[in-house]
């Protein structure tokens, strides 16, 4: 073993290139040591141990961590912390703006503490793609994206112009300017190099690439063979800033596939299948890698579609490793020849190239799907893991009718809904439920309409008669990076529209219908195909390039179809072909979503409700009163395969991503605030500077102990960073509307909470605002409740943290499990430490959000294994004091909770601190990473 501290396991060779000879750390070397078996270890973890080969001796990676990785086994026992150095960190808007401003305020806190500002400045280069502002304000006509971009624009000019600041004033750092497309599309078909090419120590090295980013949808490029994964935006500013992303050497659950997908199905319903599978598996925190030769069958897009949702499964990341599709892809999209064969020359040399013939890595556990057992399917309505095989989705809707309906509902309505529910049950329907398992096939394969259906209310639109129930489609939308990244459903979405328009359908005039590509390329290979008119002709116009409706963009419903939900309480329904149906996300009116492919979004949207059968039930009726199947309007895979063919070519790519950073002429034409620190606007409703680093004093305080804390919220399962941190609409009612209308802010222009995460007054005062959220303390009420104690008034709860803080009272959160699943949302945990919180228990954790809550100072604790809130008696009346926190909190160790309730008596036992390493109990003992980081640069 070579004794050189740069390269203390002797594996530094080089690889012939287009650019040159380049050093790379030879992982077959190690295999030749008999410190690995290269052949069995996961690629995931081979891409790590590269990760951690090439930085040994170098100052932060030891030589134990790469022995520790080398010798990964599937058994695993006590896995080891390792420091992971990305090579680079992608963000979108809504958490790109408050990593800006937080960086902003560091430079301002370094000045004041007498540092050097500068200091404060990306290490690791960072991409930033604007995807997720531009709301569907119009829609269903050709002017529909110009008057939507120009709103966002005229919307959004603050943010914009910090984004601009950020580009010049920070190196490292660009950003991709609004209409575009979507930040994982847009990192998917151009800014990963799969194979890095730079100067790393003074010489051209080459490596895999890797990245964390700031949404939870960052592992959609593990489809292309890219270790990388989301993460909170605090945690992402510590990786810009040059700082290691500390994390244990994870387990890996192999998914072999095998077989190929039938005719009639596509990778939608496929990923939907995989989502219930592996979240029933159990896959939080762990890797999950695809093998097995299914892969062969299976397009990049295809993958990248099940990559993109490991948050919605709930593992760190779906990886599919580098193969000859991957080639192809780079090929696809017009990759430079040199970086394509530099891919391949360096995959194949280190050992990172899979065939059919390659060795099945070992695992820490596996299961297997037949990819020919999989039909076409939805999930919902409320959960992207509860899997409704499209014959079963009219059952489901209403076997789940009654727990949608809101307490408003009059009571004849909900017992018919009741009786429906029951009947359908009890005659050998589906035993659906909103549980871990999802809607389940049972009883009988399809059963007639009720007759007692529920009633029918009428209205105007525009001129159109209207028909609105419980089940009305209201929003159909081809919306995210999911589906709109994979040409085969979005091309087959437009022929499904051509069928359908030659038969004479239209859309049902009360469903607002919308398309937002990922990326430019789709409306080229879309023009090019034809189809765009079919599109068109039955209101699927494009309304802008980016998230919409997924992250809760839809914009509002047309008034006569909102005052008829209003008015009787309906509930109704979206379709969309995004990753993420939580409760109230896509917009507050709805009640009930669905995911689907987009091809089965234009048939709902034809049929105008989802109770109905579309495996036997028409959708419609043609211009001579024939009925039209769904079967009459599904593209053959003949015209499929054409049609792409004939649609899809490199150029296109390289042309749109040629000038991918200039921006139109609107976005050139906003000026940039000068200088390398940020002048604040106090009257600004967008961009305030953030409270965390005033008055830092240059070392942390001691632990101590939570005494006297009291209780602001207590909450259920899979509590969502939705209901915690809203990213759509802002509530009429609420403390942020207040706080707007004080600034002279018109609800017209109030925009989302989304597009204010630079504004910490209004963030903390939509914090536990999600209109749908449910706390235990106000029973029958939904939304931003709570009781303020000991007064017991009904406020909310910004109120009544504000109150507690006055009072010098610590707070807490109790909830159930899978708390805070959903988006990499910081500002849930943001919001939380703003508002007083010190510590959540729960009995489970999301992955992100536990980082998070560390990242911010606040404490996860987690119950023992067989306890809960409900078996302990708990209410969150009580008063809780934690102890053992002073005393020496170690990673994984055990606090003491006392709880007294209002009678005196109390109770005792045990919670796990939810640190999962040295480094996360450093984060939380200076109060967060980003002080601790701060910290660091001053001391330096």
């Amino acid at each position: 073993m070579s004794s050189t501290s740069s390269n203390p396991f002797g594996v530094r060779g080089t690889l012939r290139t287009s650019a040159g000879e380049a050093v790379i750390y030879r992982l077959p070397e190690l295999a030749r040591q008999k410190l690995t078996d290269l052949d069995r270890l996961p690629f995931s973890i081979r891409v790590l141990l590269e990760n951690a080969l090439r930085h040994a001796g170098r100052g932060v990676v030891s030589e134990s961590h790469v022995q520790q990785l080398a010798g990964w086994t599937p058994d695993g026992g006590s896995r080891a912390e390792i420091p992971f150095m990305p090579a680079r960190v992608v963000l979108q808007d809504f958490t790109g703006v408050p990593c800006v401003v937080d960086l902003a305020a560091m430079r301002d806190a370094m000045a004041r503490m007498h540092g050097d500002p500068t200091r404060i400045n990306p290490v690791v280069p960072c991409d930033l793609v604007i995807d997720h502002s531009v709301q569907v304000d119009f829609y269903g006509s050709e002017r529909a994206y110009r008057m939507n971009v120009d709103l966002e624009l005229d919307r959004n000019r603050e943010r914009y112009q910090l984004l601009k600041f950020a580009q010049h004033a920070f190196g490292n750092f660009r950003v991709v300017p609004p209409g575009t497309g979507i930040v994982h599309q847009v990192n998917l078909e151009y800014l990963a190099p799969v194979v890095q090419l730079r100067q790393q120590s003074g010489e051209l090295t080459a490596y895999p690439d890797t990245l964390v980013g700031t949404d939870s949808h960052t592992t959609m490029i593990n489809g292309l063979g890219v270790v990388g994964w989301g993460v909170g935006g605090i945690e992402a500013e510590a990786v810009m800033l040059g700082q290691p992303y500390f994390m244990l050497i994870p387990d890996v659950v192999g998914m072999k596939l095998t077989g190929a997908l039938p005719l009639g199905t596509t990778a939608t319903d496929l990923v939907l299948a995989v989502t219930q599978m592996l979240r029933r598996k159990g896959v939080v925190d762990k890797f999950v890698e695809f093998y097995g030769p299914g892969l062969s069958t299976l397009a990049l897009a295809d993958r990248a579609t099940i990559a993109n949702m490991s948050p919605e499964y709930g593992a760190t990341m779906g990886f599919f490793p580098v193969d000859a599709e991957t080639i192809r892809y780079l090929e696809r999209t017009g990759r430079d020849p040199a970086l394509v064969q530099l891919v391949d020359g360096y995959c194949k040399a280190q050992g990172l190239f899979r065939t059919d013939t390659t060795p099945d890595p070992l695992f820490t556990s596996s299961l297997e799907l037949d990819l020919g057992t999989i039909e076409p399917a939805t999930a919902g309505p409320r959960r992207p893991q509860d899997l409704v095989p499209l014959r079963d989705l009219k059952r489901n809707f209403l076997v789940n009718l009654p727990g949608l309906m809101s307490a408003s509902v009059p009571e004849a309505r909900r017992s018919l809904a009741e009786s429906t529910y029951s009947r359908w049950v009890g005659e050998g329907g589906a035993n659906v439920t909103l549980g871990d398992q999802g809607a389940e096939r049972g009883g009988t394969a399809a059963l007639a309409a009720p007759d007692d259906a529920p009633p029918v209310v009428t209205g105007l639109l525009e001129g159109d008669a209207i028909t609105l129930q419980d089940g009305s489609v209201v929003i159909a939308a081809i919306t995210s990076c999911t589906n709109t990244s994979n040409p085969s459903v979005m091309i087959g979405a437009g022929l499904v529209a051509k069928k359908a328009v030659e038969r004479g359908l239209m859309t049902k005039p009360w469903v607002k219908s919308s398309l937002a590509p990922g990326s430019r390329v789709v409306t080229d290979y879309l023009n090019g195909s034809g189809l765009t008119h079919y599109l068109d002709a039955l209101r699927f116009q494009t309304v802008g390039y980016g998230c919409t409706t997924c992250i809760g963009n839809s914009g509002p419903l047309p008034d006569p179809v909102a005052q008829l939900i209003d008015e009787h309480s309906l509930v109704t329904c979206a379709v969309l072909s995004g990753n993420r149906n939580f409760e109230a996300r896509v917009h507050p009116q709805v009640r009930a979503n669905y995911l689907m492919s987009p091809m089965l979004v234009v048939a709902f949207a034809l049929a105008g409700r989802v109770d109905i059968d579309l495996t036997r039930e028409p959708l419609g009726s043609d211009t001579d009163g024939r009925p039209v199947f769904l079967r009459d309007l599904w593209p053959t895979p003949e015209e499929l395969r054409d049609t792409m063919a004939a649609a899809l070519k490199p150029e296109m790519f390289r042309t749109r991503y040629g000038s991918v950073f200039a921006g139109d002429e609107t976005w050139q034409a906003l000026p940039v605030p000068a200088g390398t620190r940020y002048s604040w606007d106090p009257a600004s409703t967008y961009v305030q500077e953030p409270p965390f680093f005033r008055d830092l004093p240059p070392a942390p305080a001691p632990l101590s102990d939570i005494v006297g804390a009291r209780c602001l919220a207590v909450l259920g399962d899979s509590v969502t960073t939705d209901h915690i941190s809203p990213a759509g609409s802002i509530p009429k009612n609420g403390p942020a509307a207040r706080y707007l209308l004080d600034h002279g802010v018109q609800q017209v222009d109030w925009n989302t909470f989304g597009s204010r995460r630079g504004n910490h007054e209004v963030m903390m005062r939509g914090t536990f605002g999600n209109v749908r959220i449910s706390n235990a303390l106000v029973p029958g009420k939904e939304g931003n409740w709570t009781l303020h104690f000991p007064s017991g008034e009904t406020v909310s709860i910004y109120d009544a943290a504000m109150r507690y803080i006055a009072e010098g009272t610590p707070l807490l959160v109790l909830a159930g499990k899978e708390y805070g699943t959903g988006s990499s949302r910081d500002w849930a945990a943001k919001g939380a430490a703003l508002l007083g919180v010190k510590a959540v228990l729960a009995e489970s954790f999301e992955r992100i959000h536990r980082s998070n809550l560390i990242g911010m100072g606040v404490l996860p604790l987690a119950y023992e294994p067989g306890q809960d809130r409900k078996a302990l008696g708990l209410t969150g009346r009580e008063t809780f004091t934690i102890r053992g926190i002073a005393a020496g909190l170690a990673p994984g160790g055990r606090v003491l909770i006392t709880a007294a309730d209002e009678s005196g008596r109390s109770i005792s036992f045990q919670a796990v601190a939810r640190l999962n390493s040295q480094v996360e109990l450093d984060y939380y003992r200076h109060g967060g990473i980003l002080q601790r980081v701060l910290r660091q640069f001053l001391a330096a």
